[in-house]
């Protein structure tokens, strides 16, 4: 008799502890939202001294190499931040662009993290536990997969028009402050406080503008890009020419594979130019 009421008091305590236990405990979720699945771009710089001609395009044997026609796409970019790079300093480059053939303003919101050696996984997992993740439909998860760095970057994209501006026509720094402001998503506004976002948009100032050329083309069955950025040198005197090729897989696998690959046929034509591509950080630094 001594010994079912010593277990049945047991029993209780065990019980009532789980209870107290379960009631103190955070709720666990059923189904924590998984990181981004991001898409991979492959980016490859070439040497523009070999690969353009004296009018700064590119050669006919790398337009022939690729299958480009003559014709080129222009490409209008400029990125807005304050002069002490607020906003960069934060991880963030808002941008607007003007591609041609195009009516509106493409607007971007872009935030990067940077990949420790191949650790794709653990820069998608913190910008998960900042907010970032498969929910997150609004925004673009991409692997920038440079020459060595690789980049996650995630984008929130979106249009904007504003009258009065016609080709390849950027807006004047007034309406491009107003268009970043009006369409800032609420994770690049509230980044660092409130209106943290909106707020540096309003003392912000341009940083470019670049006029970049795009050639597209084929190579081992991928759509390839070539683009052409002239960028201020680093003593303001001059123009230095950015030349990069890249290409989009949804396959971390081909990524692996085709970078290499590509690297070995632009070294083997004399193209290649072993840095990595930092385009966005010299237009930050230059301007």
């Amino acid at each position: 008799m001594f010994r079912k009421k010593a277990m049945t008091v047991i029993m209780a305590a065990v019980v009532g502890t789980s209870l107290i236990a379960s009631i103190g405990a955070a709720p666990q979720s059923a189904s924590a939202a998984s990181n981004m699945v991001p898409d991979y771009e492959v980016k490859l710089l070439l040497n523009p001294s070999v690969v353009l001609g004296t009018d700064f395009k590119l050669t006919s044997s790398v337009r022939s190499a690729f299958g480009m026609p003559d014709t080129v796409t222009k490409m209008n970019v400029e990125f807005l931040d304050t002069s002490n790079k607020d906003i960069y300093n934060n991880g963030w480059s808002p941008r607007i662009r003007k591609t041609e053939g195009e009516s509106d303003f493409e607007l971007s919101y872009k935030k990067r993290y940077a990949i420790t050696g191949s650790d794709i996984n653990g820069a998608l997992t913190l910008a998960n536990q900042q907010g970032f993740n498969s929910g997150d439909t609004g925004y673009e998860a991409q692997i920038e997969w440079g020459y060595q760095k690789k980049t996650l970057s995630i984008t929130r994209s979106k249009q904007g028009s504003k009258s009065g501006y016609s080709g390849m026509d950027l807006p004047n720094l007034a309406d491009s402050r107003s268009l970043l402001i009006n369409n800032a998503p609420d994770k690049f506004n509230n980044w660092v406080s409130s209106g943290w976002g909106t707020n540096k948009l309003s003392t912000s100032r341009v940083f470019g503008p670049i006029l970049a050329k795009r050639s597209i083309g084929t190579w081992s069955g991928l759509q390839l890009y070539i683009e052409v950025w002239p960028i201020k040198n680093a003593a303001g005197t001059g123009t230095e020419y950015v030349v990069e090729a890249s290409f989009k897989t949804t396959s971390q696998t081909t990524a692996s594979t085709k970078h290499d690959e590509l690297i070995t046929y632009l070294q083997g034509k004399g193209w290649f130019l072993a840095q990595d591509s930092l385009k966005t950080q010299l237009i930050m630094d230059r301007y």
